[in-house]
């Protein structure tokens, strides 16, 4: 039995991955899905980071699956305690020393989606009716930029198996940007799943189908 990480994007919810908990557990694993204090402006990497190996504690067989803004936090858990496998979701990946405001520049993402971000179109469009409005209800969280604005600490990419899942109809990171970043940055191949850049929320099922072939 593994247990899952799950460390969400940007906003901390840990309500992201409600729709993916229950779907590993029915598969025989645990799940974890941490909060991060995202509108805390005192708050940045090394307090996430702190947050999730908190959250691990001594728990062994240990899969960190990091959504979106989460792939600058997963690497650096992973750095810190012994961890199975790290799983990218639609995620940013970092380069050491380099800042997540840096990130939207280096990576040329402005020419993979030169739109002004809609929250409806970029996230929500394939997302179930009830869970569409559950979401809006929800709101949209504020994060903070504190965690935008230090260099990305490790020298290097932590030495754990890593897999890249990204979503056949993302918006936000289109695919074949996601597809892009993560053979320059680490020279590894993507796994497509159904679904947009809230695969967790859209397509559970699939997702766990796909994480837990891994275990």
């Amino acid at each position: 039995m593994a247990t899952f990480v799950l460390i969400p994007g940007a906003g901390g919810q840990a309500w992201y991955w409600h729709r993916l908990v229950p779907e590993l557990t029915a598969r025989g694993h645990d799940a974890i899905a941490v909060g991060l204090p995202a509108d805390d402006d005192s708050a940045g990497l090394p307090e996430y980071t702190d947050i999730v190996v908190r959250a691990i504690g001594e728990r062994s067989d240990v899969v960190v699956v990091a959504q979106s803004m989460g792939g600058f936090t997963g690497p650096l858990v992973c750095a810190r305690v012994p961890v199975s496998l790290l799983v990218l979701l639609n995620a940013m990946v970092p380069e050491p020393g380099e800042t997540g405001a840096q990130w939207w520049a280096n990576t040329g993402y402005e020419q993979a989606h030169p739109r002004e971000m809609d929250v409806e179109r970029d996230f929500l469009h394939d997302l179930p009716p009830e869970v569409k409005a559950e979401a809006l209800r929800e709101g949209e969280p504020r994060q903070s930029m504190t965690p935008f604005s230090l260099p990305w600490p490790l020298e290097k990419w932590p030495d754990v198996p890593t897999r890249i899942v990204g979503g056949r109809d993302d918006r936000f990171f289109p695919l074949e940007f996601q597809r892009r970043v993560v053979r320059e940055r680490l020279g590894l191949e993507l796994d497509e799943i159904p679904g947009g850049h809230l695969a967790a929320l859209s397509r559970p099922r699939e997702l766990a189908d796909l994480l837990t072939s891994w275990c």
